[in-house]
């Protein structure tokens, strides 16, 4: 499955040692330029090394997106990443957009593209026997990342997960 993320994903799921899971989930995965700023500046080296190993491995893909309507209108809406990102995602027809923060899924949805966003990688890795549990990923993503859910949003993705 061809997707494109933006930095969230791929930065919490690095801070908490699980950017491998983009691999076995996803056939191709790509990032803006963007994006790509923002992840080499991750504050944890560790992450960040993860991250540049991954790029480098060509497990993360970087792209430009075309300068179209889209983008501008994207651009008026969203920060520049989270806009070159919807926009990378329909210029190359990818099948999902990676996104974690709201304004960002709700505008990705309204142009009809699937949305999930780093919860969604781990209940997909939960259902895959790649990961034993989701709580206390979510834990360390609270402790490391700072990663702020939802109590209804993490109540579903426990119940969807059997946990």
């Amino acid at each position: 499955m061809l997707a494109v993320s933006n930095t969230s994903p791929i930065s919490n799921l690095a801070a908490i040692g699980h950017l491998g899971l983009l691999k076995s989930q996803f056939s191709e995965l790509w990032i803006p330029d963007a994006v790509f700023v923002e992840l080499t500046a991750h504050p944890d080296p560790i992450a960040q090394t993860t991250i540049q190993a991954a790029i480098r491995d060509q497990l993360i893909r970087i792209g430009t997106p075309r300068d179209s309507g889209l983008l501008r209108l994207l651009l008026l809406q969203l920060h520049r990443g989270e806009a070159e990102e919807i926009a990378l995602t329909t210029d190359i027809d990818a099948e999902i957009v990676l996104i974690d923060e709201q304004e960002g899924r709700q505008l990705a949805s309204k142009t009809g593209l699937a949305v999930t966003g780093v919860l969604g990688v781990l209940l997909r890795a939960k259902r895959a026997g790649e990961i034993a549990a989701i709580k206390p990923e979510i834990a360390l993503l609270r402790h490391k990342s700072h990663f702020v859910v939802s109590p209804a949003l993490e109540g579903n993705i426990l119940s969807a997960a059997g946990e």
